[in-house]
């Protein structure tokens, strides 16, 4: 059996409880091939000369950790200058904030040229490579130009914006040269899919071949969709877990005489937080009979807090919950609580399942797993109702969710009285055919299609 080799910015130790769902997932696979996981250590070392990192090697069971530091040059420009300051606002179609130096892309380059040279000296001939997200899209190039011959899969989190969006970025035709460097290219959803479609014929001349195999720069790739899932039993068994049920006794004796509205997500202004304040502000002004009967608890953790766009925006977070607050609240009652820390994990599944409506309203995003984990910690009895973005990728699959166009606060402040309002039959009905659809397609079930996908293809 062939070994995987993982490869993404962020390493994680999959024994341990934090890691989360998709660590846990990714290192089953990795146990059962005696694997290797590959990224950036997390460690910035402030006297190092651009291009160059230490390796560090390190066994958990019977997997590998390889992680290699970072110079603080290379983390200014690779991390948060061009992943995080033109890929992540450009695929979040946020054009207006990008910013597009000469700098970051050359950290960009250089810092996935070191990723493949210290790589190559690990990896083994029949090895099977799967890269992750936006951070490493020319991984699979740079292994290439190395000499590596390996099958290599390509998974995006994130969005993939439209054709004339993404020509935006000077350097998009590279970019997508760089995406034909892998044998199998993932998306979350088939919007994204459809949109790499567009793109490759319009702006790269690509050959369709049919069932989404295209042939450009001299290389063939298969591209398809598939949308991540949770690990349904892992996080149900977190939910009856003691720190889950306390939060969730603590919740439901504060809240006992009012209906909670909650969101959770990292601070990000992708994850339309001033819209969803202003759609719960429609709300209490179109049906005051919430007024003193439901309360916003909107959890955004800390994330970036070294750019400014994200200052920025906690800022007019602050402002927005305070005079919501000011205009609403009384002596009793506020109706917001804002929340701007980190919730451990473990408790979470209390935190949603206490709650009557979850408010997962992203301008755009990928999929979004808080949806699905809201679904997987409710009470079939007496389940919660999803609102959702429609931009958001898990929208294909959640079709029972009450879908919201987040920029229409008045048409989200209906859709949260429904929500609020609908009857315990219907919110039963809802609830359980979105939970047997992300048990069928769960973290293993994604893993699993894009692995065995992968097998099929060759390096062409």
């Amino acid at each position: 059996m062939s070994r995987l080799v993982i490869v993404s910015n962020r390493v994680a130790d999959p024994r341990k409880a934090a890691a989360g769902g998709l660590a846990v997932a990714l290192g089953d696979a990795l146990h059962t091939t005696g694997g290797l996981w590959f990224g950036w250590s997390g460690t910035v070392v402030e006297d190092s000369a651009p291009g160059e990192g230490e390796l560090h090697l390190q066994k958990a069971g019977n997997v590998t950790l390889a992680t290699v530091d970072l110079s603080a040059q290379d983390h200014a420009g690779y991390y948060l200058g061009y992943s995080n300051s033109v890929l992540w606002p450009v695929f979040h179609y946020r054009l207006d904030l990008a910013r597009f130096e000469a700098g970051h892309i050359a950290a960009y380059r250089r810092v996935n040229q070191m990723f493949a040279r210290k790589l190559m000296t690990l990896l083994k001939p029949d090895d099977i490579i799967w890269v992750h997200d936006y951070h490493l899209i020319p991984m699979a190039a740079e292994l290439r130009a190395l000499g590596s011959t390996h099958r290599i899969g390509f998974f995006l989190h994130i969005p993939l914006p439209p054709p004339l969006m993404l020509a935006a970025i000077p350097q998009h035709e590279w970019l997508m040269r760089a995406l034909f460097a892998y044998d199998l290219v993932g998306f979350q959803s088939e919007a994204d899919l459809l949109h790499f479609s567009h793109y490759a014929q319009a702006e790269a001349a690509a050959e369709d071949l049919g069932q989404h195999r295209f042939r450009a720069f001299n290389r063939t790739v298969q591209a398809g969709a598939f949308p991540i899932g949770i690990d349904v039993d892992e996080f149900a068994a977190l939910t009856h877990a003691k720190d889950a049920l306390d939060m969730y006794e603590n919740m439901k004796e504060e809240y006992s005489r009012r209906q909670l509205l909650l969101g959770v997500e990292r601070l990000d202004y992708s994850k339309g937080l001033p819209q969803r304040l202003r759609a719960f502000e429609a709300l209490l002004k179109k049906y005051p009979e919430n007024i003193r009967s439901a309360t916003l608890i909107q959890v955004a953790s800390p994330s970036r807090e070294d750019m400014g766009a994200y200052t920025d925006l906690l800022q007019e977070l602050e402002h927005l919950c305070g005079a919501i607050n000011g205009n609403f609240g009384e002596l009793d009652w506020m109706p917001v609580r804002f929340i701007h820390r980190n919730v451990a994990r473990k408790r979470l599944p209390g935190l949603y399942r206490a709650a009557r409506v979850a408010l997962v309203t992203p301008l755009r995003d990928g999929m979004n797993l808080v949806a699905k984990e809201f679904i997987a910690a409710q009470d079939p009895a007496d389940p919660g109702v999803l609102v959702l973005s429609r931009f958001a990728g898990a929208a294909e699959q959640l079709k029972q969710a009450l879908l919201v166009n987040p920029y229409d606060s008045d048409g989200t402040a209906d859709t949260i009285q429904r929500a609020l309002q609908m009857p315990l039959q219907e919110r039963q009905a809802r609830h359980q055919k979105m939970l047997a659809n992300i048990r069928e397609h769960d973290v293993h079930w994604w893993r699993k299609t894009f692995l065995q996908a992968l097998s099929e293809t060759g390096s062409a």
